[in-house]
């Protein structure tokens, strides 16, 4: 089972309400990993769309709020406790998928879930 927080803010993470992320820089435990392109203050769906990079060789993957270790509004960066290889080995986001089926938050909670590096 999947736990709700993955989906809330972390109180320490330095988040206002109604700020929008989009277009802030992302920075994985290891490195620089994106841009925001969405994000989303859903009720116990909050998230993440991050742009990994060129669009040949990048792609976009959805981060649940609850990975974000802090936010630097100054600098628009947003750091998660994630590496850069844990981002980019995620399920990749599909709009459309995301659009029309409820359940496809579920294999994003269960990928950023689980235990990590």
């Amino acid at each position: 089972m999947v736990s709700d927080e993955i989906w809330k803010f972390p109180p320490t993470a330095g988040y206002r309400a109604g700020v929008d992320l989009v277009g802030y820089r992302v920075e994985a435990a290891d490195g620089h990993i994106g841009k925001i392109d969405k994000h989303s203050e859903a009720v116990d769906a909050a998230h993440l769309v991050v742009d990994t990079g060129a669009w040949i060789f990048g792609k976009h993957v959805l981060l649940p709020v609850g990975t974000i270790e802090r936010i630097d509004a100054a600098t628009e960066t947003v750091h998660v406790n994630r590496t850069k290889d844990e981002i980019r080995s995620a399920p990749e986001y599909d709009a459309a998928k995301h659009a029309g089926e409820p359940s496809y938050l579920e294999q994003f909670g269960r990928y950023y879930g689980r235990p990590h590096m």
